[in-house]
């Protein structure tokens, strides 16, 4: 192989597992019993090993009860809770592949998801902190049975207290399906014999990649997928029994499933989910009171603690170490966290939805400069290159595409054939790759540095944003004729949404506070903009920056409004 060339493979030590996720829970029991797996201080539940394994096999039992077989998608909608979990691993023991649902979601937002991921079960809170969630399950029931908008939906599960007396789908409670006993019909033979129809390439977990406008796509992870995700971010982290983790990210995306969970289930650890959604001081309070030794998180969220440990003057008694994604970790942030927190090193990982997530993670061995500045080397039993424009793979040092390979790839897309084939390609050796759509480098040591991203995606505090679901929502208010979305830079956020805008001739301009409300009923406050530039206001220009084709050049509209807001504050 030519070390000159972009083309890195990880280590093919240690083995993969090849396990399913329910041999593993079986395993872990017999192996830490009694050991706590799972700490839930706002909910006041612990869990051991021996407990989710028995509490999962209860509920495995109970979904067969409600008709679920092999491959039928379970939906769950909820917080960082116990029942979360729980739902995620009687799910994976029977072959029915668990969707976590995108917990900002709109009631039109999660109707959507729910019909493409054609799921049989619904769990649902009924509230995440104090947002009243009972309008979206209401959503999900309609007025007949079956609901013509989700005809795949047979039953709601509430994981709140609330009673649904209007709709036609049945909504039962969480404790009431768990405390009831399978009946005679469901007994251990039919529950082993579902296990053992469960191989570890089947599907475990359906992952929402983009927004819900047009045709979402879900990425299909398996067992293998994820159980070895886990071991090696785990191994990273260098967890043993004796850890605790402190986990603020929400399971509904890979960081709190996998890279929190599923590490710490690997390894027998604990970890500690301080709320349903984040609270600094919760996740403060939990870091002190659990002693914990590992911190998750993205880089907004290590700066909200630390202001608190600052204020409060709270200091952790074993905080070795932490794990941030979403956006690099700089130089002055990690002296803040060595000062206040401890921390001696934190590692950065890189990867997306459809690599199960991560594909190159920094070593806690790194010096300062490969830790703050890249994104670590290759995972074991996995490759990466970065190729051109027309699929060459480029030289160590030049900047293209960053293609991946090996066990973490994506099975494909849920019943979307033609996107996969778009993302996932064979090369001229027949092996395949998912085209990440980021730019990259791999320098001479072989670690990866992220430059920017061929997408033109938004990433706000860890959380993707993709612009054109945000730009068909502007465009639809009479106001504006035309709209392009790109991503501005935040001290807090590392970037947050703006929008350039053309005011149709006819209509007043909306104020952005009018704006803001429009996009955030429909999709979300997190997708609303911070910063609206119309054009033909100083500074903005007459017309969109546009190629001779006629497309947007987001890049020189990011240029402007980063400039524009710098004027601004340098004002105050």
């Amino acid at each position: 192989m030519d070390s000159n060339l972009a083309l890195v493979y990880g280590p093919t030590e240690p083995q993969l597992c090849l396990k399913t996720m329910g041999a593993l829970i079986e395993d872990q029991a017999a192996q830490f019993g009694d050991r706590p797996a799972v700490v839930f201080p706002w909910q006041s539940v612990r869990l051991s090993y021996r407990q989710l394994a028995d509490r999962s096999k209860a509920l495995a039992g109970e979904m067969l009860e409600m008709g679920l077989h092999h491959g039928d998608c379970v939906g769950i909608l909820a917080g960082n809770c116990y029942q979360y979990v729980e739902v995620f691993l009687a799910g994976a023991r029977i072959g029915c592949p668990v969707v976590v649902l995108n917990n900002t979601y709109t009631p039109a937002e999660l109707e959507n998801a729910v019909l493409r991921s054609s799921c049989k079960v619904v769990f649902h809170a009924t509230s995440i902190g104090s947002r009243d969630l009972t309008g979206h399950i209401r959503i999900l029931q309609g007025t007949q049975y079956p609901n013509p908008a989700l005809p795949d939906l047979r039953r709601i599960i509430s994981l709140g207290l609330g009673e649904f007396r209007t709709g036609a789908i049945e909504v039962q409670l969480y404790d009431t399906v768990t405390s009831n006993s399978p009946s005679v019909s469901i007994n251990n033979a039919t529950l082993e014999h579902a296990e053992r129809q469960v191989t570890p390439q089947d599907v475990v977990n359906l992952q929402f990649t983009s927004g819900t406008t047009g045709s979402p796509k879900a990425a299909m992870l398996t067992h293998t997928n994820l159980i070895n995700n886990a071991q090696f971010v785990g191994r990273a982290m260098q967890l043993t029994p004796e850890d605790v983790i402190c986990c603020p990210p929400p399971m509904f995306h890979c960081f709190g499933l996998v890279l929190g969970f599923l590490s710490s289930f690997f390894y027998g650890s604990s970890i500690v989910f301080p709320s349903d959604y984040f609270d600094v001081a919760k996740v403060v309070d939990a870091i002190i009171d659990e002693d914990a030794t590992v911190l998750l998180g993205v880089p907004t969220m290590y700066v909200a603690e630390l202001e608190v440990m600052a204020k409060t003057g709270q200091r952790p008694r074993r905080l070795r170490t932490g794990l941030a994604s979403g956006s690099a970790v700089s130089q002055n942030l990690m002296n803040q966290l060595r000062e206040i927190m401890g921390v001696e090193k934190m590692l950065i990982a890189y990867g997306m939805t459809e690599t199960s997530p991560v594909s190159f993670i920094t070593s806690l061995d790194d010096s300062d400069e490969k830790g703050t500045t890249t994104v670590g080397r290759v995972i074991p039993h996995t490759a990466a290159k970065v190729i051109d424009e027309k699929g060459n793979t480029l030289a160590r040092g030049q900047q293209g595409e960053l293609c991946t390979s090996g066990f973490v790839l994506q099975k494909g897309y849920w019943k979307n054939e033609e996107k996969t084939k778009e993302v996932m390609r064979r090369d001229e050796n027949g092996v395949l790759w998912m085209h990440t759509g980021d730019e990259a480098m791999i320098d001479s040591d072989g670690y990866a540095h992220i430059t920017g991203r061929i997408k033109d995606l938004i990433i706000r505090g860890g959380e993707n944003i993709f612009p054109r679901e945000i730009e068909e929502r502007l465009m639809s208010h009479a106001s504006v004729s035309e709209a392009s979305v790109v991503g501005i830079k935040d001290e807090r956020y590392g970037e947050v949404v703006g929008c350039f805008l053309k005011a149709s001739v006819q209509f007043q301009r909306p104020s952005i506070q009018e704006l803001q409300q429009f996009v955030g009923e429909r999709l979300g406050r997190h997708k609303a903009p911070k910063h609206v530039f119309w054009l033909g206001e100083k500074g903005v220009g007459d017309d969109f920056p546009k190629t001779g084709s006629g497309k947007h050049q987001k890049h020189m509209m990011r240029d402007i409004g980063n400039r524009l807001v710098g004027m601004f504050k340098a004002k105050l």
